[in-house]
């Protein structure tokens, strides 16, 4: 995936070179996390220096970075399947349907974007029901993870995770 990534940015970093004819370029945040978006452009991240004194991801509002973004995304995407109807009429499943493929098409990182769509065609969305629109998110949600080398969510704590709270009480507003 590294390596993939890699070669997306390098030929990334080309195309823009030939479409702005010797202009300097941007790196693509929404394509890049903020440490490799401030190594691109140059920024040095310090490793012999004190933690405190390491420069921070921004805090202000700023455009979001690869990272970000994806969470957010993650976010809305799930929390829209745990509030699609339990029996979604026949409409309603093919705009999910259309939604979610048209995601696919302009999702800001390309590298991202072109990876969603490839999953598409071997796992289409299951638009069915409320229930099963929730694990297909899920399952499509621990492809990225494994991907990342990240772990893997537990697809039975959906409903706890993006509609009802934990049974914890941990989200709880009372």
């Amino acid at each position: 995936m590294a390596a993939s990534m890699d070669a997306f940015f390098a030929s990334e970093r080309e195309h823009n070179a030939k479409g702005n004819a010797g202009k300097k370029t941007k790196p693509c945040r929404a394509c890049m996390d903020f440490k490799s978006f401030a190594k691109a452009r140059g920024v040095i991240m310090p490793t012999d220096t004190p933690v405190e004194k390491v420069p921070k991801e921004p805090t202000r509002e700023c455009p979001l970075d690869k990272d970000e973004l994806g969470r957010n995304t993650w976010s809305l995407l799930h929390t829209t399947a745990a509030y699609y109807p339990d029996e979604p009429s026949r409409n309603q499943q093919t705009d999910m349907n259309q939604f979610i493929h048209l995601f696919s098409k302009f999702y800001p990182c390309d590298f991202c974007a072109a990876d969603l769509r490839q999953d598409l065609k071997s796992h289409p969305p299951d638009t069915s029901s409320r229930s099963n629109l929730q694990q297909w998110m899920c399952r499509m949600h621990n492809i990225v993870n494994v991907k990342l080398g990240k772990p893997e969510f537990d697809c039975s704590k959906v409903e706890e995770r993006w509609k009802d709270g934990w049974k914890d009480g941990s989200c709880d507003w009372s």
